[in-house]
């Protein structure tokens, strides 16, 4: 995923795979890249960081507490037979409230830990409203992440995603890691897992 501002800047979000695939939408974009923000480090959201980070030289953050998950990225490809490059270790770590900055786009990132130890979703928007979320594997629409794999919490997914993100206003969007984008609004009244 990718997101900018209306001055042409922006962040790459979760380069899972096909790496020419993500360096064709930034080139057809026009959108000037300015670091690789990853949600976490499931293999899946991560299997293209290192070609695109080489390509667009740009910095990878990532949480702290996604570390090992990332480290096994190779290792959880092959139980599946998938191929995977495991990329070199992120460059900086993101915390809870850090903002990122891109021309006229500020995101902040918020702790929402459940699907992954170290997840983080980002909100970006304007003058102190949060038009959208990056959701990551937190939020679906119909649907939340998954809690079976290692590291994964169920409770502390539900906590964090009343916490974070089903306060914001009912317009906001939200843009998950698979599947159709849908809006708080939206999840807040019709996804069962939330009720």
């Amino acid at each position: 995923m990718l997101v900018a501002g209306a001055q042409g800047e922006g962040f790459l979000f979760d380069p899972g795979d096909d790496a020419g695939r993500v360096l064709a939408l930034v080139r057809d974009a026009g959108v000037t890249v300015r670091g690789i923000l990853l949600t976490h480090a499931h293999f899946d959201h991560i299997g293209a960081v290192q070609p695109v980070r080489e390509a667009l030289r740009v910095p990878v953050w990532l949480h702290p507490a996604d570390l090992p998950l990332y480290r096994m990225g190779a290792a959880s490809a092959a139980r599946w037979n998938l191929p995977f490059l495991q990329p070199d270790a992120p460059d900086y770590e993101i915390a809870q409230d850090q903002t990122f900055t891109a021309g006229d786009l500020t995101l902040t990132a918020r702790e929402l830990p459940g699907h992954a130890p170290g997840h983080v979703v980002f909100l970006a928007g304007t003058d102190g409203e949060h038009g959208l979320v990056v959701a990551g594997d937190t939020l679906f629409q119909g649907g939340i992440g998954r809690t079976d794999l290692p590291g994964g919490d169920h409770p502390q997914l539900l906590a964090g995603l009343q916490r974070e993100l089903l306060g914001l206003p009912d317009a906001t969007a939200v843009y998950p890691g698979h599947g159709p984008a849908t809006t708080v609004g939206q999840e807040r009244r019709s996804n069962p897992f939330l009720r």
